[in-house]
């Protein structure tokens, strides 16, 4: 019985601490990858576009669908990370740039905006993710710090450079935090 509460007073301990070390990290945060394509910009901008062209090739995202919207928007709903959440196109600059939000209810545990920038690199393509992004959730904190803010960004350009049949590493261009 003691070894028993000896391990959930050291788990309620790890808890407690990774909740502390979680409300020290910023809440918010700006994060930029880029990978260069061998594809043509023409190539490249409608599997950028589709929200859902990735669906099988990167493994984060289980599926994807465009929904209706009573107030116009272009909204789609996704299975991503192992969340569910609804996206809104907010802004589309054919076939350059594009802003994305996730609409998220009021006291989420995290949500922001995804800017695609797709522009002409010599013959190729060059795809920067720009992600503004909060996390209100000290524990998603902690774990957002441990597994890098560059994470979903980079393995969404990779699985981009894998459905154009390139493989790509991502190069980061920009990180910040802010409170």
């Amino acid at each position: 019985m003691r070894i028993l509460l000896g391990i959930v007073i050291g788990l309620v301990a790890v808890l407690a601490i990774t909740f502390v070390v979680g409300l020290l990290l910023p809440r918010g945060h700006t994060a930029s990858s880029r990978i260069t394509l061998k594809s043509a910009p023409a190539q490249v901008w409608p599997v950028v576009r589709d929200l859902s062209s990735l669906v099988g090739t990167w493994s984060d995202l289980k599926s994807a669908r465009r929904v209706p919207d009573a107030n116009g928007r272009e909204v789609w709903e996704q299975s991503a990370g192992g969340f569910d959440m609804r996206l809104i196109v907010e802004e589309v600059t054919e076939p350059t740039r594009m802003l994305t939000r996730i609409d998220t209810p009021p006291g989420a545990a995290f949500g922001g905006t995804w800017t695609y920038q797709v522009e002409p690199s010599g013959p190729g393509t060059q795809v920067t993710i720009t992600e503004n992004g909060y996390v209100s959730n000290p524990i998603f904190r902690v774990m957002m710090a441990v597994m890098g803010v560059h994470r979903t960004a980079d393995g969404y350009l990779k699985a981009l450079g894998k459905k154009l049949g390139e493989e790509v590493t991502a190069e980061h261009v920009g990180k910040s935090v802010s409170r």
